[in-house]
């Protein structure tokens, strides 16, 4: 008599599939994890970029505004009264004919400190001259909406503070040494010291010292 033998499939057991369920999620999980982990530092490499390229035109605008300094007869080009820098400069290329003001100040937008630029239009008349003059002037105190529109944020600012070369030394343009015909001329250099709002990719305090052009160029 011949004996039968019977070869039975061995499949996996209820207990089998779910561990193996559970580590097929487990991996899934984790790997969810490393991929949104690897996002999130390159979204913040790209904004950290993005800070310093802005903080690096910010300033280049800022040397490019002193360079284009401009003077008119009972205008001095260049005066900081404390809350605003105003320069009355040349135009930037031939097209815009003309000279412009323009005016940096520190105020606070939606509870941040905020560097911030205006420019006026292109001037052609001495009368539309002293009105924008004035005009600089009152949009660092209280801007209206038509100014908000000319002016561009820049950086976050805790502070900010401006210094005036003259006589071989470095003053605060408010101060009362020197004789009134001193301080109506344009300063040999003008020093920026910026306090950087903290959580930027550049924070801290920052100096930039820029010289007039015919006595070695801006820095």
């Amino acid at each position: 008599m011949r004996q039968c033998f019977t070869r039975r499939g061995h499949g996996f057991t209820l207990i089998e599939l779910l561990v193996a369920i559970s580590l097929m999620a487990l991996m899934a999980v984790l790997s969810w994890r490393g991929l949104d982990g690897i996002s999130r530092a390159q979204g913040q490499l790209l904004g950290r970029a993005d800070q310093v390229q802005t903080l690096q035109t910010t300033l280049g605008q800022w040397t490019a505004d002193l360079d284009a300094m401009a003077e008119q007869p009972d205008l001095p080009g260049l005066d900081w009264d404390g809350r605003a820098l105003r320069i009355l400069r040349r135009a930037s290329t031939e097209a815009d004919a003309g000279l412009r003001v323009v005016a940096w100040t520190q105020r606070s937008v939606n509870g941040l400190g905020q560097w911030l630029r205006w420019q006026s239009p292109p001037l052609q008349n001495r009368s539309d001259l002293d009105l924008a003059w004035q005009k600089a002037a009152l949009w660092a105190q209280s801007p209206g909406d038509d100014d908000r529109l000319r002016e561009v944020q820049t950086v976050a600012l805790d502070g900010w503070q401006i210094f005036y070369f003259r006589q071989n030394a470095w003053t605060n343009p408010l101060s009362s040494t020197g004789t009134d015909d001193a301080r109506a001329t344009l300063p040999e250099g003008v020093r920026l010291v910026l306090s950087l709002a903290p959580g930027q990719a550049i924070s801290g305090t920052l100096t930039r010292d820029w010289v007039q052009p015919l006595l070695g160029g801006g820095k």
